[in-house]
């Protein structure tokens, strides 16, 4: 591969704020729950780079023989790889990142099985090489004119990500497209180089707080202090679910919960997630898979009597997608009346009309 720039190359992030930025040229674009990817083509020769180097190209068939047939023959696109799950009950196709993830895996045979049940897409929204030019040097502005004018005529599966420069736009998309799955907004300033690895751009995701039951924990690696605090929530008929860990916590910390939860240990002979049912569809502490590799995921159970309130982005089905943020303690609750009721859940939206540039999505 000859390219004015070649693989690897770590792609360029966003640093997280609270709130949608403003400044004069800012430029918003949904922020897709995926793989970043940037793909390389010369000629018939096609790299899918993930971040930290890794290569995706083994796991995603289809998305080479598209690129081959629709990106410029020597380019370096930047982008997010996808996968829409489109229901049989009719309902409003949207992302899912669980299926995607699935698509990693070690057997040729199931790769190419699921390149056709579950096809991703490839989102593109920046362009780091074209022909004979590299532009990492150039200001977005101008990165985001090439882009889409060398990426005018392609179709699904491969797109390119939506933009505006007016703010009450980019607030109504951060309300609308999290009901198609997406995962927020990002915000890249007018002026800005393409600088790998750096986080020139800023992302903001949605922030929501939850009351759960702390029904286990597993130690830190470091030694006898807590490493996660297992989270549940109850579903309408009363069973407990595992819905996610929260984990961040300071050296002195994990010592302290140690403390703080040994009153609740011991819980074994009647724990909802002990003698859980995973057959029936209860969602109970599991083992390695190829995510965690031999990471060691044993736990000890809590009697479920303890309630925390902690802060989550966004739900993935009826889990947790990201580590949840411990907030605090919460004596007063009873842990039996914590559900999923409480859980704030987006209305549907077709993410067919965030890739096709729906009028009344764009404003």
């Amino acid at each position: 591969m000859q390219l004015p720039i070649n693989p690897p190359v770590e792609p360029m992030l966003a640093k997280s704020v609270p709130k949608i930025p403003t400044a004069e040229g800012m430029a918003y674009e949904p922020k897709w729950d995926g793989f970043r990817c940037i793909v390389f083509r010369d000629g018939d020769e096609v790299e899918l780079a993930s971040r930290g180097g890794k290569t995706l190209t083994r796991y995603f068939p289809e998305v080479i023989a598209e690129a081959r047939r629709q990106l410029p023959p020597r380019s370096a696109v930047d982008g997010e790889l996808i996968v829409i799950r489109r229901d049989a009950d009719g309902g409003a196709p949207r992302l899912d990142f669980e299926l995607l993830g699935q698509r990693i895996h070690p057997a040729a045979s199931r790769v190419n099985l699921l390149a056709e049940q579950t096809p991703a897409s490839f989102v593109a929204f920046d362009l780091l090489a074209l022909g004979d030019e590299a532009l990492v040097e150039q200001p977005f502005t101008r990165r985001r004119a090439m882009l889409t004018e060398a990426l005018a005529g392609v179709a699904a599966p491969m797109h390119v990500t939506p933009t505006t420069t007016d703010l009450d736009t980019a607030r109504r998309w951060f309300d609308l497209f999290e009901g198609a799955g997406l995962d927020g907004l990002i915000a890249k300033p007018a002026d800005i180089p393409y600088a790998p690895g750096k986080r020139m751009m800023f992302k903001v995701k949605h922030a929501r707080t939850a009351d759960v039951v702390v029904a286990g924990f597993r130690w830190h690696k470091s030694g006898p202090v807590v490493g996660s605090l297992l989270l549940g929530l109850h579903d309408d008929a009363g069973t407990l679910h595992h819905v996610g860990v929260s984990a961040s916590f300071s050296v002195a910390r994990r010592t302290e919960l140690l403390d703080e939860l040994a009153p609740y240990r011991g819980g074994s002979a009647d724990h909802p997630w002990v003698h859980g049912d995973h057959e029936s569809g209860q969602r109970i502490p599991g083992g390695p898979s190829r995510w965690s590799g031999t990471k060691n995921l044993e736990w000890e159970p809590l009697r479920p009597e303890l309630v925390a309130e902690v802060g989550y982005d966004a739900m993935e089905g009826d889990r947790f997608r990201h580590t949840a943020q411990f907030v605090r303690w919460r004596p007063d609750r009873d842990p039996r009346s914590c559900g999923y009721e409480q859980l704030e859940r987006p209305i549907r939206f077709d993410v067919g009309q965030v890739l096709g540039g729906d009028p009344t999505a764009r404003g």
